[in-house]
């Protein structure tokens, strides 16, 4: 049998995307997300700095209860807010979020 590849609906992911925009927005643009799209680059446009990304890991993996290790420190995973939505996607797997296990909104 084929691997399953968790799934969220439209609305989870865009409660994923709204709270790491949140949280971008306030410790990073100082509450300023002009121009600020899903599929920025944080690295590529300044916003977040390699410091940066330790801050948005210690806060998924708070917010996530997840742990993220250090292979999985890479742009595909982390550098946008739409690469990481659907990194969430694939590490937390949506059977933890119809369990409650994970609390979206």
């Amino acid at each position: 049998m084929a691997d399953q590849v968790p799934f969220f609906s439209p609305k989870h992911l865009g409660n994923l995307r709204a709270r790491i925009r949140a949280f971008v927005v306030d410790n990073f643009l100082f509450g300023d997300e002009e121009g600020l799209q899903d599929e920025t680059s944080f690295q590529e446009s300044g916003i977040i700095d390699s410091t940066g990304i330790l801050e948005l890991v210690d806060f998924l993996e708070k917010q996530f209860g997840i742990a993220i290790s250090d292979e999985e420190l890479i742009p595909d995973n982390l550098d946008s807010i739409d690469k990481t939505a659907c990194f969430l996607n694939k590490k937390v797997g949506a059977s933890e979020l119809s369990q409650g296990v994970v609390q979206l909104g």
